[in-house]
């Protein structure tokens, strides 16, 4: 078996069934809608579902959630609220940097309530939970540069390995950095460029800085500490170094 039979072995493996972005959407709008008290743009499907890059052993679904510029709330009593009504309503919740976490039959979905920063355009303001603070960001530009940028599949591999090494690894910056590693590297040769962009982990990780694309002041690299960077560094050097897949993916 060649390394490109193998990786795409694992990427099927992990593949996500399309419909269960739609059938969760379904299932929580009416939630989402009771609780925004008419204050609701739309309720989208976003994350690594609406990018392409979803695998089976990591969150399932994210549903952006877009309020109104005029809603009346602070972002963090939007945050505390969405948290509350969802456990209130029967759910297991969890709180999250921007998002709050469902568990429902076994599968994971992300809610990340935004407020519009205008009565115009993408841009919104999202709760950050770990600075208590808040940012910008435009989920429909990180939607696009992920989608197009011809990279899915190892980007996929990517999320298969950090998930199986337990590494506290955002998808985004996840997203981000392999686009880096893979500039210019042939389109479809999955399994070299896999490794390429381990090795390119394992060397820069701990110096580059990426940034939000939708907002230049939010330092994506910024939200793991460099204590994580290291060990993600040490395991991406492992991973590049092994002689046989399996100890890679699987």
């Amino acid at each position: 078996m060649t390394g490109l039979e193998y990786v795409n072995g694992v990427l099927k493996k992990y593949a996500v069934d399309p419909n269960k972005a739609v059938q969760y959407h379904t299932l929580f709008l009416p939630y989402i809608m009771e609780w925004a008290n008419g204050y609701l743009i739309d309720v989208k499907v976003s994350g690594s579902s609406a990018k392409g890059t979803a695998v089976s052993s990591g969150t399932d679904v994210d549903l952006f959630i877009s309020l109104t510029s005029t809603t009346k709330n602070t972002l963090n009593e939007i945050y505390e609220s969405l948290f509350s009504y969802m456990g209130g309503k029967g759910f297991t919740a969890r709180r999250q940097n921007v998002s709050i976490g469902i568990n429902h039959n076994l599968n994971k979905i992300d809610l990340v309530p935004g407020r519009r920063q205008n009565q115009y355009g993408n841009d919104h303001s999202l709760y950050v939970s770990k600075k208590n603070s808040w940012t910008k960001t435009n989920i429909s530009t990180h939607i696009y540069q992920v989608s197009n940028s011809s990279r899915l599949n190892e980007i996929k591999l990517a999320k298969i390995w950090r998930n199986a090494n337990n590494l506290d690894f955002p998808s985004f910056y996840l997203e981000l950095i392999i686009m880096d590693a893979l500039y210019n590297k042939t389109v479809g040769a999955i399994d070299t460029n896999f490794v390429a962009a381990l090795s390119f982990i394992a060397s820069n990780i701990e110096s580059n800085s990426y940034f939000d694309p939708s907002n230049t002041n939010n330092c994506i690299s910024d939200q793991i500490s460099a204590v994580e960077k290291k060990r993600i560094a040490t395991v991406a050097k492992n991973s590049a170094s092994q002689k046989f897949w399996k100890y890679v993916v699987a």
